[in-house]
């Protein structure tokens, strides 16, 4: 028995973990493969570093700016103020680092088991199952926090939310590859695509670099990712950071991921939170989810501990994790990411282009240019306006 279960063990559900051990409660932390590294870019956004300082004692690149590219190769470069950087990482480090400070707090994990139902009692969740080497394994708990991805089964068995429609989805292929380039290693390289899609390059020092493609909504069914994702690499605006054709691969992968944002009517129930992709945390347009989701995890804990102190757990409690007020300014920017998709890609990405353009003009507005992909500010009004002078 446990006071939290937290199914999941990566960047959402390590946070979640480790806040609680540190509060006192008993938290099984439960995991299908530690040794699985996930498919993503591995950018971490400098508040990430913030909430991780363990990170900032590593020999890790320090990300000072980013160079975004339109559809007509555009090219728009910004630094950030030289005392704040993020980083690239790859996922398996990231994950494992997170989840031993998890650990190292008292959380306690159970490596190789796959969730894939609950333990019911009189129509109220107890507790779930797994699937272990050594066979079905059980854990109860008072509360049950999701954090087992966009795949995840406790959450389409949870009745919270259904199944992912592809239109609802990016689909992405990346590769850390490793040999000489180009690269600015204190900057990350985006391409904004004339399809929804963009591709990247992300240096991650001592000569490898994360690079990727990816697709969304409606475009997942009408190209190839794979014959985009070579058709990238072979590109010679591409060539110009990485020239070499035999460039030695450490690892691929492809992966789905939310591309909707949270979903705001689906994050909690009786004795259960959503958190991390199995909630949607994930930006729409850049698919940045390693800071929204470790923010997850933490609002998760901190709503968990008051639902533990007055040892009430029905969704009357938990419903302050949807209002947190981190969650809600989430919930805000990633809405306003999605309305502007369809003016970014329209007329094959020409918007784009002319945005990138004008922000080489006004210094202003770069600034909110940058900060939607790399803020969460919302943009004022004199943004929109200019927006609206684009077409």
């Amino acid at each position: 028995m446990y006071d939290v279960i937290i199914s999941g063990a990566g960047p959402s559900g390590s946070k979640c973990a480790e806040i609680l051990a540190k509060a006192g409660y008993k938290i099984a932390l439960i995991e299908k493969d530690t040794s699985w590294r996930k498919p993503c870019g591995g950018a971490v956004h400098h508040r990430a570093l913030n909430l991780y300082p363990q990170l900032k004692k590593l020999n890790i690149p320090k990300i000072r700016g980013i160079v975004m590219h339109s559809a007509d190769y555009h090219k728009m470069e910004y630094t950030l103020p030289r005392d704040i950087y993020g980083t690239v990482m790859d996922r398996l480090e990231l994950d494992n680092l997170m989840r031993n400070i998890a650990i190292d707090s008292g959380a306690k994990l159970f490596d190789n088991n796959f969730s894939f139902d609950f333990i019911t009692k009189n129509h109220k969740k107890i507790g779930i199952k797994t699937r272990s080497p050594s066979g079905i394994k059980e854990y109860y708990g008072n509360i049950i926090i999701v954090a087992d991805g966009m795949s995840s089964k406790l959450a389409l068995k949870s009745g919270l939310r259904s199944k992912w429609k592809s239109e609802e989805l990016g689909i992405g292929k990346c590769a850390i590859m490793e040999g000489g380039n180009n690269l600015d290693e204190e900057f990350l390289y985006t391409y904004f695509k004339s399809y929804k899609g963009y591709g990247w390059i992300f240096p991650l020092g001592n000569k490898r670099f994360n690079i990727g493609i990816t697709t969304f909504y409606e475009d997942n069914l009408k190209y190839n990712l794979n014959e985009l994702y070579n058709q990238f690499l072979r590109n010679p605006n591409i060539k110009n950071y990485v020239p070499s054709s035999d460039y030695k691969t450490i690892w691929s992968g492809s992966f789905p991921y939310p591309g909707v944002g949270v979903l705001e009517k689906s994050l909690y129930s009786d004795n259960l939170m959503l958190i991390g992709d199995a909630g949607g945390f994930v930006a729409p347009i850049s698919g940045e989810g390693i800071h929204a989701s470790i923010i997850s995890g933490q609002a998760a804990a901190e709503i968990a501990i008051k639902a533990l102190q007055e040892e009430d757990y029905s969704k009357n409690i938990l419903k302050k994790y949807k209002s947190h007020p981190d969650i809600k300014k989430i919930i805000r920017n990633f809405k306003l990411r999605r309305s502007m998709i369809q003016f970014f890609y329209e007329n094959k990405g020409e918007n784009f282009n002319k945005l990138l353009k004008l922000a080489e003009k006004d210094p202003e507005f770069k600034i909110h240019v940058k900060n939607m992909f790399l803020s969460k500010s919302l943009p004022s009004k004199d943004f929109f306006d200019k927006i609206k002078n684009l077409r």
